[in-house]
């Protein structure tokens, strides 16, 4: 009876020490990406208030914090140097002072951020600076340094949260030397992003012993984007991907795409992985709750994920955070506020999408002027964006050129350029069937009926950056004949014959001239070798540059809507237009 006593005793007792030995831990892991230099609360391209941006994100990672009950991580995806006046200022204008995502993103607390495509455009000078001065690691274990073979970038870091041992991998996006010009990228080479993450995961599980394994990717979920085959290697959007087919992440953090983003997939071990996007521009951040369980020999005994997307717009901007960057504001107002010309009239991207085109036409313009080509292929790089008559300002020549490419000169046979064409009209318009058929290619239902948005409008088919036309040319677009036989190049512009067996040089963003679009490689059919040997001069400047230069030189513009192409039949195509711009921009237009 006693000795049965004293075992019932020690029984209890052992399970109070085992309780008391359980650890329970929530960690909030909120995860910004893609901010594209949305720092405050203010449009500097549109000058107006907005109602999102890192200001209200401090806001919230604060109002978290503030929450004793709670560890909390905070993670970027990436892609913050590109996109507003605010990062183009510290990029290229002055280059003298501390960069200002380093000065917010050490402001916040940042505890670990991934490399995003965005941020490798601004170049060796920029990125190689910014590992140095953010007081967090700037994580890929997929861009590799040839000189040494090991990741260029931090691959991964280990982050302690109340005993909690937080493993981190960052990934980025392989498809950079489809965008990007070689100089932007030096001593780097792009892996594959599923084959990285097997070799990082069993070196981090092996040497480090984690409790939690986050993947930090800059890259899409969709493996298929843009006719993209998941089975061949150094896919776009292999985050998923990644997800499906390496085990042993708890939660996935992605980016790349804008597409706020949360779902479950199930790995090849049938275990789940919780898959996040928050979208772009903070607007939305999201926040990931993590419950976790951890026995006396600091083993895992349960974990339990969440995650959530949290608009920015119902919270007020961080009052600390605007006084302390009030000074870099003011300069970023003074830079975009300053007057380089006059247009004497209106000009807007929305007349890109139905024939030739004012907007567009003034970066033909610029290229052929400053390169001396014979022929210039360019895109609208907003999708609706438009210059008012009178002062034209600094701020508008980030609607007129949304991108910081570089200018290239190549070399295309003149029945090369027919193909580029051809291939750019086949993302962009239709084959007509009769006259009540949509010019435009819109996503469809599978009925071929254009689905109509919450906003009450259909979404294009294609991405509008890659809907290149050509100056230097004339040329027509035969909408009712099949793709491959629609364009028929007549002349030269100045009349002179155009030559099929011609080499001609011609102006190109930096963008398209690495391949990006595909025109080059699946529409004139050239190799990445090939497409590099017809490169014969990169400029120096990004062409944001050149388009300030030129309007400020000249002073007074006058947009006109060049005449060197046509859309026929016109008896189909002049109702299809005022049909598909409805469908396009609403009723209101």
């Amino acid at each position: 009876m006693f000795r049965l006593l004293l075992l019932s005793i020690s029984l209890i007792l052992l399970q109070s020490a085992s309780v008391v030995a359980q650890k329970d831990v929530t960690i909030r892991v909120i995860h910004t990406s893609d901010v594209h230099g949305v720092l405050f609360p203010f449009d500097y391209i549109n000058n107006r208030a907005i109602d999102h941006g890192l200001a209200q994100v401090n806001t919230y990672v604060e109002l978290i914090r503030g929450t004793t009950s709670h560890e909390v991580v905070l993670l970027d995806n990436g892609d913050f140097l590109q996109g507003q006046p605010t990062v183009y200022y510290s990029n290229y204008i002055d280059t003298a002072s501390q960069h200002i995502v380093s000065k917010v993103m050490n402001f916040m607390g940042y505890d670990a951020a991934s490399v995003g495509n965005h941020d490798i455009e601004a170049g060796p000078a920029i990125y190689d600076e910014l590992v140095d001065d953010f007081t967090f690691p700037w994580l890929s274990a997929n861009i590799i340094d040839t000189r040494t073979q090991q990741p260029y970038f931090e691959p991964y870091t280990i982050i302690y949260k109340n005993d909690i041992k937080i493993a981190v991998l960052g990934l980025t996006t392989p498809g950079i030397p489809k965008w990007l010009p070689h100089n932007l990228w030096p001593n780097m080479e792009f892996k594959d992003m599923v084959e990285t993450a097997k070799q990082w995961i069993d070196s981090i599980r092996i040497y480090e012993d984690p409790h939690l394994i986050i993947g930090l990717f800059h890259s899409g979920h969709d493996a298929n984007y843009g006719g993209a085959n998941p089975i061949k290697p150094l896919n776009e959007n292999a985050s998923q991907l990644v997800a499906e087919q390496v085990p042993g992440f708890d939660l996935i953090l992605i980016g790349h795409d804008h597409e706020r983003t949360i779902k479950k997939v199930v790995n090849t071990k049938g275990d789940s992985v919780l898959i996040v996007d928050p979208g772009a521009r903070a607007q939305h951040v999201s926040d990931a709750t993590i419950n976790i369980s951890i026995d006396a020999n600091n083993r895992v005994r349960s974990k339990k994920i969440s995650a959530k997307l949290i608009p920015m717009s119902n919270l007020i901007p961080s009052p600390y955070y605007i006084s302390l960057f009030s000074g870099f504001a003011s300069e970023i107002e003074a830079f975009v506020d300053r007057r380089i010309g006059t247009f004497t009239q209106s000009t807007t991207t929305q007349d890109a999408y139905f024939g030739p085109s004012a907007f567009v036409n003034l970066i033909h313009a610029v290229q052929l002027g400053i390169s001396k080509c014979d022929v210039s292929f360019a895109a609208p790089l907003f999708f609706d964006a438009s210059i008012d008559q009178g002062d034209v300002f600094v701020r508008d020549m980030f609607k007129l050129y949304s991108y910081d490419n570089l200018l290239y000169i190549m070399e295309l046979k003149g029945s090369e350029i027919k193909d580029y064409l051809e291939f750019s009209y086949s993302l962009w318009m239709k084959t007509m069937e009769s006259a009540n058929d949509n010019m435009l290619l819109f996503k469809t239902d599978e009925n071929s009926i254009p689905i109509i948005n919450k906003r009450g409008r259909a979404s294009l088919k294609s991405s509008y950056y890659n809907f290149d036309s050509a100056a230097g040319i004339r040329y027509e677009i035969n909408l009712s004949k099949p793709v491959g036989s629609r364009v028929s190049i007549e002349s030269m512009e100045d009349e002179t014959p155009f030559d099929p067996n011609k080499i001609y040089r011609v102006a190109i963003n930096s963008y398209r001239g690495n391949g990006g679009g595909g025109h080059l490689t699946e529409g004139v059919g050239l190799s990445d070798k090939e497409i590099s040997e017809r490169i014969i001069s990169i400029s120096s400047k990004d062409m944001r540059y050149y388009l300030m230069n030129w309007i400020e030189n000249s002073g007074r513009i006058t947009p006109s809507k060049p005449n060197n192409w046509r859309i026929t039949p016109e008896e189909w195509t002049e109702d299809a237009i005022v049909r598909d711009r409805e469908l396009l921009f609403g009723k209101e237009n």
